[in-house]
C-alpha cells in the first residue's frame, strides 16, 4: 500500500540562507550592509569559547559597526525581551544579530520584533487574554546558531516562557519575523559539550519525525523531513562522541537542525512539542531535555493509537520509513519496522541517560494541570487524555 502525500502545497519564506565551513565570513558585510548600530544577542560565554567570533566582532569594529550585547542564558522571559528592548529605544539600533542556541536565537527574533513596537511583549503572545496581533514590522535579524536543535534560524516564530505557576510557554509570531539572513557554519558547533549536542540534537530528531507525520504534511515537507533524518542518522551517535570535533558531521546535524525548522514551519509538531508549551510553562527544563525524555513513549503511544484505528493507516508507514532511514534495515513488515524505531528511541533514551520529569520536580498530581493545557492538532494521531497520561507517567 503506498503512502497518501498531499501534493498540494503551499512554502512558507525562507531566510537568505548560508550553510557550510566558512559562512560565518559573511556576516560582516551583511551587518555592515543594514548600518552601523548593532544589538548582538548572545549566549553567556558564547563569545569566549570561539577565536573565530571573537575575530569577526573585530573585523566589525574595524568597519566601524558599534555593538551592544545582550546575554541570554536560558528561554526568554517576556522581562528579558522589554528590557532589551527598552535598551533600543534610548539607543536605536540598524540591526539585531543572535548567536547562539535556540534560547538566543528566540531572544533575538523576539527583540527584533519589538523595537519597534510601543507595547510589552506579552501583549503579541499567542494565547494571551489581552492579545494584540503584531503589525510585522521589525529591525533587520541576522541568525547564527551555534547549535544544531530548534531550526529557530529559519522560523517565524519566537518562543517567551514565563515558568513556574500559571505559567506559559508560548510563540511570539508573524509571517515577517523569519531571520532576514541566516548564517548556519558548522564550525561553530565543533565546541558544544556532548549533554548539549545530544538534547538539541533529539529536539531537531523529534521535529523531523513530528513534522513528517502531521497530518498537514506534504510531499514537499516529506522530503525535507527526510532527507534531515537521513543526514542525522549519518552523524549523530559521532557527533555525541569521538566525531564532535569534525566539521563534516556537525555539518550532517546543522543540516538536519535546519530541514527540521523548514519542515516544522510548513507541517506543524506533535504532542511531543506540546507538552514541551504545558510543562515547559510550569518547570524549568531545558527544551531539548523534555523532548529527548518524552519522545520514545509518544511514539510508542502513537502508533499504538494507529493501530487501533487501523492496521494498515498510511502513518504506520511513516514511521516504518523513519525507522528504516535510522536503522538501515527494514524487518520485513511494517509493524515490525515500527516497532524497532520505538527500540532504537529507547536505546537512545538510555545511552545518554535523558533524565525523568521527577528530575524537575514534576509528580502525577500535576497531570491534571498539565494535560488540559496540551495542544497537538498536527499529532500523528488525536490523543485523549488517557493517553496523555500514559506518556507521562512512563517518563515520571
Amino acid at each position: 500500500m503506498s503512502i497518501d502525500i498531499r501534493m498540494d502545497f503551499s512554502v512558507l519564506p525562507l531566510p537568505h540562507i548560508h550553510f557550510g565551513e566558512g559562512a560565518l565570513s559573511r556576516l560582516v558585510t551583511l551587518v555592515s550592509s543594514c548600518g552601523r548600530e548593532m544589538m548582538l544577542v548572545t549566549g553567556k560565554g558564547t563569545m569566549n569559547r570561539s577565536s573565530v567570533l571573537s575575530g569577526v566582532l573585530d573585523e566589525l569594529y574595524q568597519c566601524g559597526v558599534q555593538c551592544t550585547m545582550i546575554e541570554v542564558d536560558r528561554e526568554p522571559s517576556p522581562e528579558l525581551i522589554d528590557n532589551a528592548v527598552e535598551c533600543g529605544r534610548r539607543n536605536p539600533f540598524d540591526v539585531v544579530v543572535a548567536i547562539g542556541g535556540g534560547s538566543v536565537m528566540d531572544a533575538g527574533k523576539a527583540i527584533s520584533a519589538m523595537l519597534l513596537q510601543h507595547h510589552s511583549v506579552e501583549r503579541f503572545i499567542e494565547g494571551q487574554n489581552d492579545f494584540l496581533p503584531h503589525d510585522g514590522r521589525k529591525v533587520p535579524f541576522i541568525a547564527v546558531p551555534t547549535t544544531s536543535g530548534t531550526g529557530s534560524e529559519v522560523t517565524s516564530n519566537a518562543v517567551i516562557s514565563r515558568v513556574g505557576p500559571g505559567g506559559y510557554k508560548r510563540s511570539l509570531r508573524h509571517p515577517a519575523f523569519v531571520p532576514d539572513e541566516a548564517i548556519i557554519d558548522p564550525a561553530l558547533m565543533v565546541t558544544a559539550p556532548p549533554e548539549l549536542t545530544s538534547a538539541s540534537g533529539m529536539d531537531a530528531f523529534t521535529q523531523l519525525l513530528e513534522a513528517l507525520l502531521s497530518p498537514f504534511a506534504s510531499s514537499f515537507t516529506d522530503a525535507v523531513a527526510c532527507s534531515g533524518l537521513e543526514h542525522f542518522n549519518r552523524s549523530f551517535i559521532r557527533a555525541c562522541g569521538d566525531g564532535s570535533g569534525e566539521v563534516p558531521v556537525r555539518a550532517d546535524i546543522a543540516y538536519a537542525a535546519l530541514m527540521s525548522g523548514i519542515a516544522l514551519s510548513n507541517a506543524g509538531l506533535g504532542i511531543v512539542h506540546g507538552f514541551a508549551s504545558s510543562v515547559g510553562g510550569l518547570f524549568d527544563i531545558p527544551h531539548g531535555t523534555l523532548c529527548a525524555t518524552l519522545l520514545a513513549e509518544s511514539t510508542r503511544e502513537n502508533i499504538r493509537q494507529l493501530r487501533l484505528s487501523d492496521n494498515a493507516n498510511p502513518g504506520l508507514q511513516k514511521f516504518a520509513n523513519a525507522a528504516r532511514i535510522m536503522t538501515g534495515r527494514s524487518t520485513g513488515n511494517t509493524i515490525g519496522d515500527c516497532d524497532r524505531l520505538v527500540e532504537l528511541l529507547e536505546e537512545w533514551q538510555e545511552h545518554f541517560r535523558f533524565p525523568r520529569l521527577g528530575t524537575f520536580g514534576v509528580t502525577e498530581s500535576d497531570f491534571d494541570t498539565i494535560i488540559p493545557a496540551t495542544r497537538s492538532k498536527s499529532n500523528a494521531v488525536p490523543l485523549d487524555a488517557a493517553a496523555m497520561r500514559r506518556i507521562l507517567k512512563a517518563r515520571l
